[in-house]
């Protein structure tokens, strides 16, 4: 675009729809920001090198600057300039040297490298933040592209809605799936497009998954410390760009509306297999970081309204998220801008939901966590949101931060009690029966209230997040030393064991051991009451060499590692999901209720291995912790199920109930028939279900 071509006014426009919107032979513009006295549209050339006219925008009205740029179109590069007080201490940083990444930004143009003039204070200075930088960062910072008008995505009008109680989640990385896996042809391995794969797929199926959630795809920037260590944040869990897919995993590397078409492209594919596809969000922090952090976009446009500061020092970021700084949800405008880039990601992108990271800053006021806060209101009466899935994970690192079982409505939720407890079961670590027990029945402690379901409970033995589940039972320690930070980043004492050895092995009883304890987790993971979530790679026996934060590792260490692929575990894994499928009293929709119960329910036994009903001294009996459970329909009808628990290192004999009882599953793969006899032995390490024929 030529300068001759560019109009030499801006005309008022409207103050919405927030951001460009190509309309009317034009573009409309339109930017919030509380405290700006003046904010200014810059377009660029194609190339983004070079800034051609500057336009002051209209207003503020109601918060919004807006104008419409008529004869321009798609294509166009811009960014903004906002005028205003800087006044850290009063919370402002308003630098008009500083080009502004639109918040709205659905193209991005540029490749983002950390430099001192992206800082709206001068780096050094002995005043710090509270100096003022006069540089000009327009030739370095990213800026955006005016996009085609959005267009419903083909993806909705096929997409497939899994009941809740069917739902099997698939957390995975689109780059770390594919990039090593030979069945991918090599030009789409890493990508949006190897994700959506027919072998893709086909492993998908056979798992018998219903959901993948993507770690995070909307456009992120590394971490400055990163970059001087020659690392790159992998996973994604830094979003500068909430309207963008990151283009780092589309097979055109620098074309984010490409990189978009082929985002929806793999929805629709996925979509045609019955497969939905959630996404992991970050709307708790911005790339902007502390106050020592750059302007970029949220802080230059309105520092005091985007973030969260601290009501005593308001130069300084409230820090909850462990990043930083901490997005202010609670502002009306800020709830806007969720609300309006998860409907986008809905309607346009076409996906089936959304997994928020560290949740709990999205319900946070003034008087700290609330379930009933403003931002959970108006997203679930969202008619867009309405019918799409929400989980949360339910801790953020502020105070009072850790709120598993208290968020609204149909929201589920992370349950890593439920992941200790089916780890120290298992490993021998000292979790009771009873509190595996209550666990395995979806955590009534923590969801059994209001009209909540045990689908509220995500239940998960490995996340990206920790070990994997192979590492789980290979290391007693963690090994983050690529990481570059001495081994001090990750999770300290992991619930982890090796079994007598650290890391791989050749001793065949010490492997034994840990496959026998590896199937038990998974089999307990797919058949417990709630939502299970398998970490991708666990179903072949992953390894991240014992790295339990592999945040920074785009290599072998992060991505799954096909050649050692145990594909009878995934078999296994297939085994299980397709039992849970077949008996609906694996996935019941409904809480347990003592008998007789209404139509539809269903009421569970507890039973000791000598076949007498539990009593509150066996809950609690130390030196055993082999038991078993039965289910049936309250009304009696129908069959039974008995499902037998036995962690042991030896052995355990079973009195079965009266029934004539068929072998469904034996987790250890030892017993061959399907009849059996009582007494029943059950093998070491091993998770056995039986139904009454």
């Amino acid at each position: 675009m030529t300068h001759h071509a560019l109009p030499t006014q801006i005309q008022e426009g409207r103050h919405e729809p927030m951001g460009a919107f190509a309309r009317d032979g034009g573009v409309n513009f339109a930017v919030f920001s509380d405290h700006a006295e003046r904010i200014e549209l810059c377009v660029f050339d194609s190339s983004g090198s070079r800034e051609l006219r500057r336009y002051a925008l209209v207003g503020p009205h109601d918060g919004v600057f807006h104008g419409f740029l008529p004869t321009v179109g798609p294509g166009l590069v811009y960014g903004f300039r906002a005028h205003g007080p800087y006044a850290p201490e009063q919370g402002h940083r308003f630098n008009p040297h500083k080009l502004l990444l639109d918040p709205y930004a659905r193209e991005i143009l540029g490749r983002f490298a950390w430099r001192a003039e992206q800082h709206g204070y001068e780096l050094g200075h002995p005043e710090g933040p509270r100096s003022f930088d006069t540089r000009d960062n327009a030739t370095q910072a990213l800026k955006a592209i005016v996009a085609e008008p959005p267009v419903e995505a083909a993806a909705r009008r096929n997409a497939p809605r899994h009941a809740p109680a069917d739902v099997v989640l698939y957390e995975v990385h689109v780059k770390g799936f594919s990039k090593a896996n030979p069945a991918i042809p090599e030009n789409l391995r890493g990508s949006y497009a190897g994700l959506a794969h027919p072998a893709a797929v086909a492993h998908f199926k056979a798992l018998g998954v219903t959901t993948l959630s993507l770690l995070p795809v909307q456009y992120a920037v590394d971490e400055p410390h990163l970059g001087e260590r020659g690392l790159t944040n992998y996973w994604g869990y830094n979003t500068l760009g909430f309207f963008c897919p990151d283009p780092r995993w589309a097979r055109q590397r620098d074309d984010t509306a490409a990189a978009a078409e082929e985002f929806r492209a793999m929805v629709h594919a996925l979509h045609e297999q019955g497969l939905e596809v959630v996404l992991d969000v970050v709307y708790n922090h911005t790339p902007e970081g502390n106050e020592f952090g750059p302007t970029l976009s949220f802080r230059g446009l309105d520092n005091k309204s985007w973030y969260r500061l601290l009501r005593d020092h308001p130069s300084h970021c409230e820090n909850l998220t462990g990043c930083g700084n901490t997005v202010h949800a609670s502002h009306p405008r800020v709830t806007q801008f969720v609300l309006d880039s998860l409907r986008y990601w809905v309607q346009v992108m076409g996906v089936d939901g959304f997994r928020f990271d560290l949740a709990p800053v999205l319900g946070r006021t003034s008087h700290g966590f609330e379930p009933g806060a403003a931002f959970f209101t108006a997203l679930r009466q969202d008619p867009v949101l309405a019918g799409v899935h929400l989980i949360a994970e339910p801790w953020d690192a502020g105070h009072g931060g850790y709120q598993v079982g208290r968020f609204p409505g149909r929201f589920l939720e992370w349950n890593d009690k439920f992941r200790d407890a089916v780890r120290g079961y298992w490993l021998g670590r000292g979790v009771s029966r009873g509190e595996f027990a209550r666990r395995f029945t979806a955590s009534s402690d923590l969801f059994h209230h209001g009209q909540r379901r045990p689908t509220a409970s995500v239940n998960f033995i490995a996340a990206h997040d920790g070990y994997t589940l192979n590492d789980v039972v290979s290391y007693g320690h963690k090994h983050n030393q690529a990481n570059g930070e001495n081994n001090r980043d990750g999770r300290d004492g992991e619930l982890s064991a090796n079994f007598g050895a650290e890391g791989p092995t050749d001793d065949k009883a010490i492997r034994a051991t840990r496959e026998r304890v590896r199937r038990a987790m998974l089999a307990s993971l797919v058949l417990a009451q709630g939502t299970p979530m398998l970490c991708a790679g666990d179903e072949i026996a992953n390894s991240q060499g014992g790295n339990n934060n592999a945040y920074c590792q785009d290599n072998a260490t992060g991505w799954l590692g096909w050649d050692q692929a145990d594909l009878g575990l995934a078999r296994f894994v297939g085994e299980l999901t397709a039992l849970r499928r077949s008996e609906p009293l694996l996935h019941h929709g409904r809480w347990f209720t003592a008998p007789p119960g209404g139509p539809g329910d269903a009421h569970i036994t507890w039973l000791t291995p000598v076949g007498t009903d539990m009593h509150v001294h066996d809950w609690h009996e130390a030196g055993c912790l082999a038991f078993a459970c039965r289910i049936r329909a309250s009304d009696g009808q129908g069959h039974a199920l008995l499902l037998l628990f036995n962690p042991d290192a030896a052995p355990q004999t079973f009195t079965l109930p009266a029934g004539h009882w068929r072998l469904l599953l034996d987790s250890s793969g030892t017993h061959a028939a399907a009849t059996v006899t009582t007494p029943m032995s059950a093998p070491s390490r091993s998770l056995l279900v039986l139904r009454d024929a």
